[in-house]
């Protein structure tokens, strides 16, 4: 057995580890929901029903089971393409077109694409039109899912085509430096497409109308004007053509916010229980945890930048795999499947700050509004309407979850209610 073999079976265990510990961690989570998903959590008394409770145990079951098999498939599909030599055809086929460097690199991945696509056609169809349906959540129709389907892999193949295009002329144009240059170029375009998507991306699914009744809308300004948010326009989104699950959220850049409301949040929750909401969102701003997220997530970049320049200045991922043209876009394909494997040790460390955030949202919310009932019935209402699970094992929360468990949660609103009084 040579070195080489050495490093790809030592590669293929650390991904087995991963993808069993992860497995483990789901099924963990399962079992405790179903040990008690009979029980009505405390605080949701009055709320929420046995059944409903049974009913978001058989849904989050069916979705995790779903979720199980796809990822099972995905992992399958992976260990062949890069254990079996499909890699290596793959390659070697673009390789023996005589493509420019450009060329090469776009075509190459956005095959790879259209490929991942494709794959998730099936389960994606099994999820809306099965699962979402049987429990009440899917309002698509198949023409709307073409429809969709269509818009989305055009402008998919728009934007990644672009971005690959422009990418791979940087690292053309300056092969010592591309990393640091395509770090700024990322981020650039990451400010970019969150100034344009509100009016250029996000209209081409869904149509935004002024949102109704005057009342509202003065009653959000008001609230906003005092938490220091100047907010431009509020605005409905027709959510319900799609899907009978709730949200809200703000757009923009810099001081001026634009607040969409899905229709479904408006029909199914009070006004107070809206501003509540919508305080939370305020909470995020304020806090600036957009900007410390960001902040983050470009230092963490622009190291996994550096590191990829490393790496691929050497060449040895091709060696690794065996691969007979080793080539700058293979190499790229084996260093993504090495950075999925050592991005998750992280994983809890993101999900305790974004829990941190959250929290904090809370208590501004809370200060905001004084109205902390509000907050607290509308987050049980989102709960019970969207059939989330209430009783997620405390270590899977804590390693995937991005908010507190929402009883925990609630408990928490609980206590700052007492306080208040």
């Amino acid at each position: 057995m040579t070195g080489m073999d050495i490093y790809r079976l030592s590669i293929l265990f650390a991904y087995l580890v991963v993808q069993g510990i992860q497995y483990y961690l789901k099924l963990l989570n399962l079992l405790h929901m179903k040990e008690h998903c009979s029980q009505v959590p405390v605080g949701f008394e009055g709320y929420i029903e046995r059944t409903t409770l049974g009913k978001s145990c058989a849904y989050t079951i069916e979705s995790g089971t779903l979720s199980f098999v796809e990822s099972l498939l995905g992992n399958a599909v992976v260990l062949l393409f890069l254990y079996a030599g499909f890699l290596n055809l793959y390659n070697s086929w673009f390789v023996s077109l005589g493509l420019s460097f450009v060329l090469h690199g776009v075509l190459f991945f956005l095959c790879l694409m259209y490929a991942t696509e494709v794959l998730s056609i099936p389960f994606n169809l099994y999820d809306v039109f099965k699962i979402e349906n049987k429990y009440g959540f899917n309002t698509m129709t198949v023409r709307l899912w073409l429809a969709d389907f269509v818009k989305s892999t055009a402008l998919s193949t728009v934007l990644a085509g672009t971005v690959l295009f422009c990418s791979l002329w940087i690292i053309r144009r300056s092969p010592e430096y591309w990393w640091l240059f395509l770090w700024g170029f990322f981020f650039l375009l990451s400010i970019f497409l969150m100034y344009i998507s509100p009016y250029v991306i996000e209209p081409l699914f869904n149509k935004f109308t002024p949102l109704e009744g005057k009342d509202l809308e003065c009653r959000i300004k008001a609230m906003m004007e005092k938490a220091g948010i100047k907010v431009s326009r509020v605005f409905r989104m027709d959510a319900s053509k799609r899907s009978r699950h709730s949200n809200a959220y703000f757009s923009g850049i810099g001081k001026v916010k634009r607040i969409v409301l899905f229709d479904t949040l408006i029909d199914n929750m009070t006004p107070d229980e809206i501003l509540a909401v919508l305080a939370h969102e305020a909470g995020h701003w304020k806090k600036k945890h957009v900007v410390k997220m960001i902040a983050v997530m470009e230092i963490v970049s622009l190291a996994a930048a550096y590191a990829a320049h490393r790496l691929l200045a050497t060449h040895l991922l091709s060696e690794v795999f065996s691969l007979s043209r080793a080539t700058f876009f293979s190499d790229v394909v084996v260093l993504g499947f090495l950075f999925g494997i050592a991005s998750f040790p992280f994983t809890p460390l993101f999900s305790y700050f974004s829990r941190r955030h959250e929290n904090e949202a809370d208590r501004f919310a809370l200060r905001l509004t004084g109205n902390p009932e509000s907050l607290a019935s509308a987050l049980i209402k989102l709960s019970k309407e969207n059939l989330s699970n209430l009783y997620p094992h405390p270590l899977y929360a804590k390693i995937y979850y991005s908010h507190p468990p929402v009883v925990k949660r609630i408990a928490a609103i609980r206590t700052e209610i007492e306080l208040i009084r």
